[in-house]
């Protein structure tokens, strides 16, 4: 996994509130074993007038080539309904390193931090903060210091995240990067209780 620690970027404003990972990654879709081409469906259904032509609705936010940048900034509620990690892939093959929302569905939470992908939950003030915000606005996220700040206004929000997460992000680690880079310690530990 990439390190993931200071992002500065323009956001993705996705307001729907209650969107589920059907929504996110719709499970027809499912059908791949690696994590690789995901992006290319994420919000399928919202996206395309239908499957075999590929018509982008013109209305959907990521058809806007004026939204862009490393951050989806989703209503309340985000990654609701079944507990399908695609969700996760999705988004992130997408090219988002963070997903913003006022609440996530825990399962959709876990598996952001497990694949790498970092889900900061703010007020629901904050997040109407960013909503109003003009297309041209950025937000920086600093995962060391736990922060998110409106760059155009200087409003900050700190944000929890699980510290043993925290520190895989960090490094870029997955659980098994994480046991390695512990290789020398354990050894130790091993040779001192023998």
């Amino acid at each position: 996994m990439n390190k993931i620690n200071i992002i500065h970027s323009r956001f993705v404003p996705l307001q729907e509130e209650n969107v589920d990972t059907d929504q996110i990654i719709p499970a027809r879709f499912l059908k791949a074993t690696t994590r690789d081409g995901f992006g290319k469906n994420l919000f399928r259904d919202w996206r395309y007038n239908n499957d075999n032509e590929l018509e982008p609705k013109q209305d959907f936010i990521l058809n806007n080539a004026s939204y862009n940048g490393q951050i989806l900034v989703a209503g309340k509620n985000f990654g609701c309904g079944s507990s399908r990690e695609h969700a996760a892939w999705a988004i992130k093959d997408y090219g988002f390193l963070v997903v913003v929302s006022s609440f996530f569905a825990d399962i959709f939470k876990n598996n952001a931090l497990n694949n790498g992908l970092l889900p900061i939950t703010v007020s629901d003030t904050f997040l109407a903060s960013i909503f109003a915000l003009d297309k041209e606005a950025t937000l920086s996220v600093c995962l060391e210091n736990q922060t998110i700040t409106i760059d155009a206004t200087g409003a900050v929000e700190t944000f929890d995240i699980n510290a043993y997460k925290k520190t895989c992000l960090l490094n870029g680690y997955d659980d098994i990067d994480y046991l390695l880079s512990n290789k020398a310690a354990i050894e130790n530990f091993e040779r001192n209780r023998a």
